[in-house]
């Protein structure tokens, strides 16, 4: 590209993993120089990369942190052309990658197809979360991945699951029945209300261990599971599994006051204190609005005590329509997994998995998310006139309504 006026506005959009060569006129004089961008040796997104051109898409990404290595997992997004064009999600399983410097990441394969899930349908995995925790029967360790899918058993309504593996590679198995039926929490909402499981373990001020699952599409669903991780906690000791909206009669809880704009996706998180405990506020990280952004909630007790809206963090990704995030520790540092549509021939419908550092400010909010293409490990190139003048595009946030997608003479 040649620019022969430096008085033009100059809009330059770097895409890792390309080099490219600039002809450019700069000054008074309108000297050309050539300069060379160099290709980032690493780029957004992480996973799906093929050098075949045959690229794998997942969506809804988690993480686990287990020792010295993060694994990652999303849904296969296999939706063909006539499918995208119909909006329907086409996710047969569960896919697995691994870590251990959030660069290179190796595929480990598929952990759980839903063709064996019997209460389930067959291209509905959708999001989901793998926990570590110890089997209070055999006292060895054991992973739990926690799903959700369209339920025949429960009127056609979504409910979630839970499968059990020996290692965070799978296979896992799932129990046999739905972990929480969407006929228990029916509000009228949706038929797809209890979606997109999050659990969180840590242990009280009194050395007594909490295991809390939460989920929900426009309702906020929050309860405690039994040692075992498979079955929902009796909190009110009343014998049943009661839901409402009052932790003091009710197991499963609906709590959503305070949260703005929630649409679903929650993530459970609480700060690491460096020596294997966590300290200071929970965080609710969660989709927000439609088109979704990222928005973000705080309490000092999951189950009794009240959000706190932080504020958004994140706009709406230019290619996909839903976003979904896991926040997590690792190596000392606070990492964000999202998705987006940028693989060539990736949607909403055909995501894949991001990553991203995540800033706090001292006083505990969370700073404004921009994204970038060069991920964790890559290099951003700038490019200056010869008076040293930043040649860059304009800032541009992406807008909330969905009828302004996609964009068109930028």
């Amino acid at each position: 590209m040649k620019y022969l006026n430096s008085k033009k506005l100059l809009s330059v959009f770097l895409i890792a993993g390309m080099s490219v060569s600039m002809i450019s006129g700069c000054g008074s004089s309108n000297k050309l120089t050539e300069t060379e961008i160099s290709k980032s040796p690493v780029s957004n997104p992480i996973v799906g990369n093929s050098s075949t051109g045959d690229f794998l898409y997942g969506g809804d990404p988690s993480v686990l942190v287990d020792g010295d290595t993060v694994y990652l997992y999303t849904g296969h997004d296999a939706s063909s052309d006539a499918e995208v064009n119909k909006a329907i999600y086409n996710i047969p399983e569960y896919l697995c990658y691994s870590s251990k410097d959030l660069i290179t990441w190796n595929y480990e394969g598929s952990v759980m197809n839903m063709k064996d899930v019997s209460w389930g349908d067959k291209t509905s995995a959708w999001a989901s979360q793998v926990a570590k925790h110890t089997d209070p029967e055999t006292g060895k360790d054991k992973y739990y991945l926690y799903f959700c899918s369209w339920d025949k058993t429960s009127n056609g309504r979504q409910s979630i699951g839970v499968a059990v593996s020996d290692s965070p590679t799978g296979p896992f198995v799932d129990i046999g029945e739905p972990l929480v039926s969407g006929n228990v929490t029916k509000t009228n909402s949706s038929n797809w209300e209890d979606i997109d499981p999050t659990v969180w373990i840590d242990t009280d001020d009194e050395g007594v261990e909490h295991r809390y699952l939460a989920w929900g599409n426009a309702c906020f669903f929050i309860c405690e599971l039994n040692e075992d991780m498979i079955s929902v906690k009796d909190i009110t000791g009343n014998h049943e599994i009661t839901y409402g909206t009052d932790p003091v009669y009710d197991d499963i809880i609906n709590k959503q006051s305070n949260l703005g704009s929630y649409t679903e996706a929650p993530w459970l998180y609480r700060k690491s204190d460096g020596n294997g405990g966590y300290t200071g506020d929970y965080y609710l990280f969660y989709a927000s609005g439609w088109r979704e952004g990222m928005s973000y909630a705080t309490t000092d007790d999951l189950i009794y005590g009240k959000w706190m809206f932080g504020d958004a963090f994140m706009t709406p990704n230019a290619t996909s329509n839903t976003n979904h995030m896991a926040v997590f520790d690792f190596q000392g540092e606070t990492y964000m997994v999202y998705h987006d549509g940028a693989l060539p021939g990736g949607n909403g419908y055909r995501r894949s998995a991001c990553i991203a550092k995540l800033e706090f400010e001292d006083d505990g909010s969370v700073k404004m998310f921009e994204e970038s293409t060069a991920a964790i490990g890559g290099t951003v190139s700038t490019i200056q006139t010869l008076n040293d003048e930043p040649i860059s595009h304009v800032s541009f946030n992406n807008p909330a309504s969905d009828t302004l997608y996609p964009f068109k003479g930028i």
